[in-house]
């Protein structure tokens, strides 16, 4: 039996959210940036490679990656420590929106490893080559699923249109897996879909 005290309390705590995020601009929008701009870059590295166009062999695409990756960890270091320093406000609605991407985040770094290590186990060494072909459509649709989840927290009806874009694109790029294109595309839906809003988000949270 439920305690008519705590659902009440429930209730005013979920409309203040809503409230919030309707009213607040979210903080965290350099780092959707940042996210979007460094790994969109990666793979228009990885693109070179898989085109022909950087003559390497296939171990570039690991140190495309490994960098991307390295890139990503101090700049997320960065923006953090300066996101804290700057105070302000810190409301329910951006403590959501944070954890959500944050989980997001721990949960494609969980799929990676998951997927090396497969490798590593069956083979004695991770073939990006062969598993990165599935990669760009399950980040898409991770993003998809943050967009989703921020739009409802947020009460931004504009974000579905990022989420439901993501969830459009995650197929497209399953679909383009046989051709070269397919980083050449997963580079634009991270640009559009990632570092754009981000950089928008960025700017709005300034304003407010």
């Amino acid at each position: 039996m439920t305690d008519p005290q705590n659902d009440t309390a429930d209730i005013a705590w979920l409309r203040n959210l809503a409230a919030e995020g309707a009213s607040t601009p979210p903080q965290g929008g350099s780092i959707l940036c940042a996210s979007g701009l460094i790994w969109g870059t990666a793979s228009l590295a990885h693109w070179t490679i898989i085109s022909g166009l950087l003559p390497v062999d296939s171990s570039g695409y690991g140190v495309v990656w490994g960098v991307a990756l390295l890139v990503f960890f101090v700049t997320l270091f960065v923006l953090t420590r300066r996101l804290k320093s700057q105070g302000g406000v810190y409301t329910a609605a951006n403590r959501a929106f944070g954890s959500v991407w944050q989980a997001l985040g721990w949960g494609i770094f969980s799929l990676f490893t998951s997927l090396m290590l497969l490798d590593v186990g069956r083979t004695g060494e991770a073939n990006m080559a062969e598993w990165s072909l599935v990669i760009p459509s399950f980040i898409i649709a991770f993003y998809g699923m943050g967009w989703a989840v921020s739009a409802t927290v947020l009460r931004q009806r504009n974000l579905w249109f990022l989420a439901i874009g993501s969830f459009v694109a995650a197929p497209i790029l399953a679909l383009l897996s046989s051709s070269t294109f397919q980083y050449l595309a997963y580079a634009a839906a991270l640009f559009l879909l990632m570092a754009l809003p981000g950089y928008l988000l960025m700017r709005a949270a300034k304003r407010g």
